[in-house]
Order: structure tokens, then sequence, then C-alpha cells
């Protein structure tokens, strides 16, 4: 049996997913965010759903809003058996997620009720979760509070960044997504379990404030962070001085007896940096205006750094 599907989702995390819910089903339309301005030009940039739909040749529907009666009247005319949401950016109200027969699926990237909301893979990586995972949700009114179908659980690599982990848990979203739509098509609907109360936490934007690091900190903290913010919005620290982009670094549990900030050793190996609680080993660094180099690099270029 196919499924008519409309499918909903903006950024590159969602494109496995649509790839997903194209394979065996009829996808009658694919919804993403309008055309935004990016890059130094600020040109009006499509999605990368929307370039995989019309590469695809899919109807591409991009509305400002679902609040309005000509949504709902536009949405209820494709008489959809599902809709599957995933990273849309649009809150979606009752009396759409009312319309589809079977109802409204989500791909989230956690272990719910662990970090609902925007920012999953980096929140994770952040308060250092050892695993994470990708959920198949019954979408209701309520912020990634549904009911969940189906889990499938990864761990989180120690060196891991935000990126590497993202690319990971979009192809796991997608196959989670597959498995599900596998069973529709059987006649077999996935069983819902309620989230449960506890363990609930969220999962807030990231803003680029945050890419500052606070040397009074734990090193062990600040180097989440580090792997956090790539690829954005990228952490950003003092160091003697000049503030760089920091790409790669690693807590040393070594004891430090300096003010936070204060470079205690230089080398090869990176620019370690005293913290609240031990040292933040840099690694891989950017000046303003330049590109990633080494610690090593950098240095060459600060002889007046250099302590080893």
């Amino acid at each position: 049996m196919s499924l008519r599907i409309v499918f909903a989702g903006t950024p590159e995390f969602a494109v496995p997913s649509l790839r997903a819910a194209a394979q065996r089903n009829e996808v009658v339309a694919v919804y993403t965010q309008p055309d935004r301005p990016a890059g130094r030009g600020r040109a009006l940039t499509p999605s990368p759903v929307k370039l995989e739909a019309l590469k695809r040749g899919l109807p591409v529907l991009q509305p400002e809003t679902l609040k309005t009666q000509i949504s709902r009247d536009a949405l209820r005319a494709l008489q959809p058996d599902l809709l599957v949401v995933v990273a849309y950016g649009l809150l979606l109200p009752q009396s759409i997620l009312d319309i589809p027969r079977l109802g409204c699926w989500n791909v989230h990237a956690s272990l719910l009720p662990r970090w609902r909301g925007a920012a999953p893979i980096q929140r994770a990586i952040e308060a250092g979760d050892t695993e994470t995972g990708a959920c198949l949700m019954q979408m209701e009114k309520g912020l990634d509070t549904g009911p969940v179908l189906l889990e499938q659980r990864m761990a989180i690599g120690a060196d891991e960044t935000a990126g590497q982990l993202h690319d990971r848990l979009a192809a796991l979203g997608a196959q989670t997504l597959a498995d599900g739509l596998g069973l529709l098509r059987a006649g077999m609907r996935p069983v819902a379990r309620p989230q449960p109360a506890e363990g609930a936490t969220y999962a807030r934007k990231l803003e680029k404030a945050e890419a500052l690091l606070d040397w009074a900190q734990p090193a062990i903290a600040l180097a989440r962070k580090v792997r956090a913010f790539d690829p954005w919005p990228i952490a950003e620290g003092d160091i003697a001085g000049e503030r760089v982009r920091i790409h790669g670094a690693i807590a040393i549990g070594r004891d430090v007896d300096a003010a936070p900030g204060t470079i205690v050793r230089t080398g090869r190996e990176g620019i370690d940096i005293a913290c609240g609680t031990g040292a933040l080993r840099v690694r891989v660094l950017q000046r303003a205006g330049g590109k990633a180099i080494t610690a090593a690099d950098y240095l060459n270029a600060r002889r007046d750094l250099q302590t080893a």
C-alpha cells in the first residue's frame, strides 16, 4: 500500500528523511520555509529541502504561516494520509495536526523526553551526554511532547563535533522514519508510547553570544562547548589579548596554579590555557580574517607566546 505523504522540513538534516519518505510512497507536496537571504550578497536562497524536492519533481509550498484558513484548505485539498515533519521551523496548530488521516509524525534528534526543542544535538554534546538517538514521534500541540512510536540509539564519540553527530543522526532519523512507514504500509501502525514525565530537558536555540568561552569555567565544560559549537557558532576565546575562533581543543585534567585565561604552556601539541579547573589545550584555531590553522602554525606567527 502506497501512502499519500505531505513532507514538511527545511534544513540539511531533513533531506535524508525526505528521501526516505519518497521511497515506496507518494509524496504529494513538500512544505518548507520561504527562501531566505544568505551569503555575502544576501541573495534569496532556497532551503536544502526545497532543492531536493525540486530535483525530484515534487510540488513545493512555502507559506509564511500555517495558522490561516487558506493554509488549512490547501493541506486538506492534498488529502494526505500522513504529514511527516522534520526540522520544519514553523509551529503546527491543532487545526493542521487534525487534517491527515493518520496524523502527523515528527523525526527528532534526541532520546525523548531528553532534549526537547531546537538544538538537541548541540545541547547533548555540551552537557556531556554519551548517548543520543533518533525518535519518531506522533505530534501533538505541545513542543516535542507527543508519544514516541520508534526509537534508535547511538553513542556520542568522545571527540565528536555537533556537525559530525548531525550527519549521523540525520541518517539514523531517516532510517527510523523508513521503518515506521514500512510498518504502516504493512498495516501495522507503530505503538505509541507516552513520554515519561521525568527526565524532560529543553534544548534551547543556540545564540551567537554563547560562543565566547569563559576561562573561569572547568576545562572539561569548555572542551564540550568547542565540540558543540562546531560548525556554528564556533567557540571563541581571548589568547594573550587576541580574540580567536577555536575549532579544536581538549581538556587537560592536571592541576594548574594560574589565573583562568593564563597561558601555562605552549608547544606543538597545543596551547594550554588555565581554566577554573584544569586547562584547555587549544589545538586548532582561527585568527580574524584567516583560516583555521594548527596551534603550531599559530605559535610560529606569535613567537612571544612560545614557552616550550
